[in-house]
């Protein structure tokens, strides 16, 4: 499947194309009036006609002339983000300098220095040598180093990304993987850490449309559906609530129904293991109140308390934003209750300030902190970056992942023996509480006291946990607290200790190695411990002298080596060795085959990946991996985002051959009543009915239920469909799924 729709041809004229760009810049203009300060306007016309020029012969991928882009971006980043001039200018720009003769000189010269900053944040570094890395996390880095100094640099690539999203129809179908991978892995989180909600659920719900087009279309159908019996069921819900707050003279409010997002309910439908119809929560009603700030709280749990009057809640979907602000800046009240028909339904309780923060994040924050002296949490999550960021000795890759790991997740608020406030990744440990209150104190961490018990350094903390550090001047940080922790920081202050450590055990190792050359009659030069480096396949020199010392490498080989004046030759191997060409073994007796667009359409070996265990009609992509040659994963695999998002220049496109000779092991999963027979029925339509060969079977049964797993060959997806199918209409099955074969 190359794209998810018919993409309509593009047929404008070079005439009704200028009418568009005009027509789509005024708009930007009108966008823009209530910001506008004297000399602006011409600034703006300024930045559209110089990068109308520099990419008047550029077109996109659907044919449209390369400008609509840039003032598409530009207008979400004042219209859905917030900001303003300068802003605009900048996403006019952003892709100059990267694609056209435009230099940062010349934008300096023209627009002044904090533009062309921006502008360089936004722009892709070309090549990257370094081979721990890839271009991707090597150009995300550079953002967050720009970050830190301008957040405007991270919310126009925010917006950048949407549009690019919002138009990725026209791109290849492996583009679309990339792109919608590293979207959902990456720039959905930091939307919603930057406070973009709809943003972040826009960009989860296109991602989705393109990695699990299937899954997505079958939501939307049936949102679709049930439309206008939610409509009615809302407007019912709502009716009593506007009534009760009229009566006790609440007047200026807004209340409304919106449906979850696609990739919400999806993601319930996964964790909860229910059915679309099971989803209690497909919408959510908020409520925007509109009282002075300083009676903002007492008006919102006012509110709270009425509705809980009317409806009952179900108290631990009690989300209390109030009191304790996200990181984002995000505040609210959140509360499920049962409503009419026995439907749970989730009431959102904030105020119009807390409204626009919420939907315009970041921009608003700084918007409603002019004036304010109180370092924010903004601030502070700005300040841990920095403090990463310092530590340059991470590659990129290693980055990416600590950073979504510590900065993207959500958080939890613990508090230290004083009683001040720590903010810390869900996951985080004591020792990584340990580390955020000073390096010293987690690199001599022995344990810690949680709300006054003991507990050993890998607890796992939980919002609101006090919590007292016990250290001792004996510990060193070892190798498994690596394990352990989450956080950046503690991460790269345990790195250090070790490679410290690492650094005094390798001059023992070096001294060994010294002397042994000597002994040898042989210089203790860069050649020859080079030479060593690669027969003994370590990857530094340091390396070399640590494993010398712990004994794990022994220079008694040495002697095999030839010594030509005073260098050392590496022995000759006798006979190179063939390397294996990885290939998928089958029942079916015969290798699998997959055909691969690209060059040529030869069909060529490759390895199903054992972690999502494809077959043949699964959405499905190639993975070039450094050791294994080829190796085929589903696109909703769970490692499918990581790898496409850091790797996506290794990425195949790939199409199944029709072979049904092949057979291919997966395995599904059946929950049921566990009533006489019922075993029977299902082995003797999966057997019997369907002829698919079982592999293994296991049931476990237990209070009148019955939990089963069957591993089996099916030759393609339409076979298992069908199983699927014909396995959830036999009587007393409640659910029946497909699972991994290797994670049974």
């Amino acid at each position: 499947m190359d794209s998810i729709a018919a993409i309509p041809k593009y047929n404008l004229t070079e005439a009704q194309e200028r009418k568009e760009i005009i027509r789509q810049y005024r708009a930007l203009l009108r966008a823009l009036k209530t910001k506008l300060k004297k000399g602006d306007k011409e600034l703006v016309r300024h930045a559209f006609e110089m990068a109308a020029e520099a990419h008047k012969t550029m077109r996109r991928k659907s044919g449209e002339p390369y400008i609509t882009h840039p003032l598409a971006v530009a207008m979400i980043c004042v219209e859905e983000i917030g900001l303003g001039v300068r802003s605009s200018i900048c996403a006019l720009l952003h892709d100059t300098v990267e694609d056209t003769d435009v230099t940062l000189e010349d934008v300096e010269r023209e627009f002044g220095s904090e533009v062309a900053r921006i502008i360089d944040g936004l722009t892709k570094i070309s090549n990257v040598v370094d081979n721990n890395t890839t271009q991707q996390a090597e150009n995300f880095k550079k953002i967050l180093l720009t970050l830190t100094d301008d957040p405007r640099v991270i919310l126009i690539k925010l917006a950048d990304r949407l549009h690019n999203m919002r138009t990725l129809d026209s791109m290849k179908r492996e583009k679309q993987l990339k792109i919608a991978s590293e979207t959902v892995y990456v720039y959905a989180p930091l939307a919603h850490r930057m406070g973009l909600y709809a943003i972040k659920t826009e960009m989860e719900d296109l991602s989705m449309k393109y990695l699990e087009p299937d899954t997505y279309r079958e939501i939307a159908r049936k949102l679709s559906e049930t439309k206008r019996e939610r409509t009615r069921y809302i407007n019912e819900f709502i009716r009593p609530i506007r009534e009760r707050l009229e009566a006790a003279n609440i007047t200026d409010f807004d209340i409304h129904g919106r449906p979850k997002s696609i990739h919400s309910i999806w993601n319930k439908m996964r964790k909860k293991d229910v059915s679309f119809d099971e989803v209690y929560d497909l919408f959510a009603i908020r409520i925007i109140l509109n009282p002075p700030v300083e009676r903002e709280k007492e008006e919102c749990w006012r509110v709270y308390s009425l509705i809980t009057d009317m409806y009952n809640p179900s108290p631990e979907r009690l989300r209390d934003w109030l009191s304790n602000p996200k990181s984002n800046g995000y505040e609210a009240l959140h509360t499920t209750v049962m409503g009419p028909l026995g439907k749970w339904v989730e009431v959102q309780i904030r105020t119009r300030r807390m409204n626009e923060i919420a939907e315009k994040g970041l921009a608003a924050h700084y918007k409603y902190k002019e004036g304010a002296t109180d370092e924010s949490r903004f601030d502070q999550w700005f300040a841990q970056i920095r403090e990463v960021l310092g530590n340059q000795d991470t590659n990129s890759i290693d980055f990416l992942q600590e950073f979504k790991t510590s900065f993207l997740t959500e958080e939890i608020y613990v508090y230290t023996p004083k009683g001040d406030v720590k903010m810390l990744p869900k996951g985080a440990t004591a020792l990584d509480f340990a580390f955020s209150v000073h390096s010293d104190i987690g690199s001599r961490c022995i344990g810690a006291k949680v709300n006054h018990k003991l507990v050993p350094i890998g607890h796992k903390l939980r919002s609101g946990d006090q919590i007292e550090i016990i250290t001792s001047s004996k510990q060193r940080p070892n190798e498994d607290w690596l394990n352990i922790v989450v956080t950046a920081k503690a991460k790269s202050k345990i790195k250090d200790s070790l490679k410290e450590e690492k650094r005094k055990i390798a001059d023992e190792g070096k001294y060994l190695l010294q002397r042994k050359l000597e002994q040898m009659g042989v210089a203790f030069n860069v050649h020859n411990v080079d030479e060593l480096v690669n027969f003994y396949k370590t990857q530094s020199q340091l390396d070399l002298f640590y494993k010398i010392a712990i004994k794990t490498i022994d220079l008694k080989e040495l002697k095999e080596f030839q010594i030509i004046g005073d260098r050392l030759e590496p022995p000759r191997p006798v006979k190179p060795v063939e390397p294996l060409v990885p290939q998928d073994k089958t029942p079916g007796g015969k290798d699998s085959e997959l055909i691969i667009f690209g060059e040529s359409s030869d069909k060529i070996l490759y390895t199903l990946a054992n972690c999502c265990k494809p077959i043949p009609g699964d959405d499905v992509f190639g993975f070039i991996t450094a050791t294994e040659g080829l190796k085929i994963h589903r696109t909703n695999c769970p490692n499918a985002a990581r790898l496409l998002s850091h790797y996506g220049h290794r990425v195949v496109k790939t199409k199944w051959a029709k072979n049904k000779e092949i057979s291919f092991l997966t395995g599904i999963r059946i929950i049921g009543l566990d009533d006489v027979g019922v075993i029977n029925k299902i082995t003797n339509l999966i057997s019997g009915e369907m002829r698919i060969n079982i592999s293994a079977l296991t049931i476990e049964a237990e209070e009148g239920i019955f939990r089963g797993n069957i591993r089996l060959y099916v030759h393609d997806k339409e076979e298992l469909d069908e199983l699927v199918i014909r396995l959830k209409a036999l009587t007393g099955i409640q659910s029946v799924e497909r699972y991994d074969a290797e994670s049974a």
